[in-house]
């Protein structure tokens, strides 16, 4: 994959760019880099707080076949990213981050960088998946997440870390993970993270039903990405919504 890299100040939100740029057009490989945003977007509408020089915020275009992945895609691509942005770590910090379901990636029990995938005219010739990545460099970046603080690469190595380092190793790791889906190697995507997941087996979690909370343990992920929690009556996916660990 050949990288379009566009670089900005401040924005309100690489995802709003990249998206932006890909309804327009933008070919794959098409990236969004900025030193700030305003307005960082997370998962169910959460705000990443990032204020310049802290941390490395990127968005990136992919367009897969729609016959790649049918009926996993953002679940796939999201996993396989978590273990590319863990992987980069690895190679940037020497330290082993884990993988929590969906998308963050934890050194210790502090979360140091976080996903999104969103797509665009999925299911047809034209679709387009538009892969958000932050990732904590110094003190002062913060990606929110319920019940879980974040830390940086910075204060977890004791060291410091060229964010342009950072965000060249994820963007190759993330191009050699995508590489794999599209050759149908998504087994072996989702054995790196269930090797590298905390709390995929045996965790207490509570989500919202149609009939109000559910609690129940862990049971791992299922092949489409889906989270597998086991009630007292039955073995529940879980793949959406707003999951509470407990």
């Amino acid at each position: 994959m050949r990288f379009d890299i566009h670089k900005f100040d401040t924005v309100t939100s690489t995802m709003d760019l990249a998206i932006e740029a890909a309804e327009t057009g933008a070919a794959e490989g098409y990236v969004v880099t900025a030193e700030s945003q305003t307005h960082g977007r997370g998962r169910r509408g959460r705000v990443w707080t990032s204020p310049p020089g802290a941390g490395v915020y990127l968005s990136l275009v992919l367009r897969p076949p729609v016959a790649v992945m049918n009926g996993r895609l953002l679940a796939l691509l999201t996993l396989a990213a978590g273990v590319a942005v863990r992987d980069a770590l690895r190679q940037v910090t020497g330290i082993e981050a884990r993988l929590k379901w969906p998308n963050d990636v934890l050194m210790g029990p502090r979360k140091v960088a976080g996903i999104l995938a969103e797509g665009i005219n999925i299911g047809t010739p034209d679709q387009t998946v538009v892969l958000g990545i932050g990732v904590n460099v110094a003190d002062g970046a913060h990606l929110e997440s319920a019940g879980v603080q974040g830390t940086a690469l910075e204060r977890e190595s004791a060291r410091r870390i060229d964010g342009d380092l950072v965000r060249d190793e994820v963007l190759g790791a993330v191009a050699s993970a995508y590489e794999r889906l599209s050759r149908g190697e998504a087994d072996d995507i989702l054995r790196a993270w269930r090797a590298a997941a905390t709390g995929v087996v045996g965790a207490k979690v509570e989500w919202d039903g149609p009939e109000g909370a559910v609690q129940g343990t862990t049971n791992g992920i299922d092949d489409h990405g889906a989270l597998l929690v086991r009630t007292a009556d039955n073995l529940h996916r879980v793949t959406g919504g707003e999951l509470r660990w407990l």
